[in-house]
Parts: C-alpha cells; sequence; structure tokens
C-alpha cells in the first residue's frame, strides 16, 4: 500500500517481538514511549469484538516537543508521535505519519526543520525496529 502522507515499514519478525524491541530502540534515540494502546483488546472490552492484533505506540521526545510547541500550541493536538504495529499478509507492519507533512496543518513554518528531523528519527526507529 502507498500512502504519501505515511511511513511503513514491514518485516518478518512477529509482532510481540516488535512491540518488545521498539521502545529500547526509540529510547536509544531519546524518544520515549508514551503509552501502549492494544486497540484489539480495547475495542473487546467495550464490548465491540475486533480480531486483528494492533498496538498504537506513542513515542515522543520531549526537546523537540518544546521546539513545536513554542512555534503553536495547536500543534499538541498531534503529539505524541504514533507509531501503528499490525499483521498484514503475513508480515508485521509498522506506520506512522509524517511529522513533517503533519506539521503543515499549522501555521508555524519555524518548526519545519525540527519536523524533519524528528520524521527522519522515526524511519531510523522502524528500520532498526524491523531488523533481524
Amino acid at each position: 500500500m502507498s500512502n504519501d502522507l505515511l511511513i511503513i515499514r514491514s518485516t518478518d519478525l512477529p509482532l510481540e517481538t516488535v512491540c518488545q524491541r521498539l521502545p529500547e530502540i526509540a529510547a536509544s534515540h531519546k524518544f520515549g514511549v508514551q503509552a501502549v494502546h492494544n486497540l484489539r483488546e480495547k475495542m473487546e472490552s467495550k464490548g465491540v469484538p475486533f480480531d486483528r492484533e494492533c498496538r498504537v505506540i506513542e513515542v515522543c521526545n520531549p526537546r523537540h516537543a518544546q521546539v513545536v510547541l513554542n512555534q503553536a500550541i495547536e500543534i499538541s493536538t498531534a503529539l505524541p508521535c504514533r507509531i501503528a504495529v499490525y499483521a498484514e499478509g503475513g508480515r508485521t507492519i509498522l506506520a506512522t505519519m509524517k511529522p513533517s507533512l503533519l506539521l503543515t496543518m499549522f501555521n508555524a513554518p519555524g518548526a519545519a526543520a525540527t519536523a524533519k528531523e524528528v520524521e527522519d528519527t522515526m524511519v531510523r526507529i522502524m528500520d532498526e525496529t524491523c531488523r533481524a
């Protein structure tokens, strides 16, 4: 699937392995995990059947967040960055929205360089997580 708004990576590693590796790799890039949402468990707890495994892992680098939030507090609606991890076609997929494109929704041209830096780091985190 091609989508200009998303960064997508794929791996043969099991979903659980990816979800265990990602926080450690994110931390090595100075990004902390803010939360992990297990969508299947959450939906089923609300009485909504959902048979797919999907985790949404929220990551953030507070220094980068401070830079963009000082440009426009409304950017808080797009924070923290989220990486979805799910199974598709026998593979584990990691997907995130491109921070550089998300920030175009806000009047914060001074945040563009930080958004690009965050995006480059998110790609590295996802690539390293996918390596066997």
